[in-house]
């Protein structure tokens, strides 16, 4: 007589989880994803050409770059190298994450691919011994979400004329929800008032380049206090 597998409901509960956490990022993605297809299309491409474009670039903001880049009959070239620069800082944040990804080559590289600012989001709230499959599905669910928005959008920008006005608010929205997840999961209330300080000093001084200055605020001011935290606990 055998005892009952615990695998079965380990599996339900991963599932479920996994689930769970995409939502708040199809939220977002599949109302993004719809505007992106819908103004593909409008601007005069075909629909597949736009859900090509979110399953091989997935880019984002990079994707509504393209839109008037390709209406004014820019090269490719061209193209891709705003692409890069734009997403240009996934290459330092994705560093953080190396550990976490799977080991195994195309696993791997997808993980790299499919690393977008809300998945890197929900990644960091995991903790570190989260079965790679989990982080995967995760990657995947999100991609997937976006390439659905597209095909809904592109679909919809084929057939008919709609306003979108109210839309642009959904990515706002979707980073809030982000936010308060990612202030739950922390100690200490240092990065998010950081981050709230640094931009409202930013937007008083520069309005027109207050982004850029909060970013650099907030990198000085983790610099500065990393090794106060790392002096303490050795002192302990």
């Amino acid at each position: 007589m055998t005892s009952p597998s615990p695998s079965r409901p380990r599996t339900e509960a991963t599932e479920f989880s996994v689930w769970t956490l995409t939502m708040p990022v199809a939220m977002g993605y599949i109302p993004l994803g719809m505007v992106f297809g819908f103004l593909f299309v409008q601007a005069g491409a075909t629909a597949w050409l736009a859900i090509l474009a979110s399953i091989v670039v997935y880019a984002g903001a990079a994707q509504y770059m393209m839109i008037p880049m390709l209406a004014a009959g820019l090269p490719v070239s061209t193209i891709a190298l705003a692409t890069l620069i734009i997403n240009l800082r996934h290459m330092f944040y994705g560093l953080s994450l190396l550990s976490k990804f799977p080991q195994a080559k195309w696993p791997r590289w997808y993980m790299v691919f499919a690393l977008t600012d809300e998945t890197y989001s929900v990644l960091t709230t995991l903790p570190a011994s989260t079965p790679t499959r989990q982080l995967l599905c995760i990657a995947g669910l999100n991609h997937g979400w976006w390439v659905l928005g597209t095909t809904i959008g592109a679909i919809i920008g084929a057939q008919a004329q709609l306003p979108l006005s109210g839309l642009d608010f959904v990515l706002a929205a979707l980073f809030a929800v982000l936010a308060v997840e990612q202030w739950r999961i922390k100690t200490s209330a240092l990065p998010l008032w950081t981050a709230l300080l640094s931009y409202a000093v930013a937007y008083a001084l520069v309005p027109a380049h207050a982004l850029v200055i909060a970013i650099a605020l907030c990198i000085a001011t983790g610099i500065y206090c990393q090794p106060k935290a790392a002096n303490t606990k050795r002192d302990v």
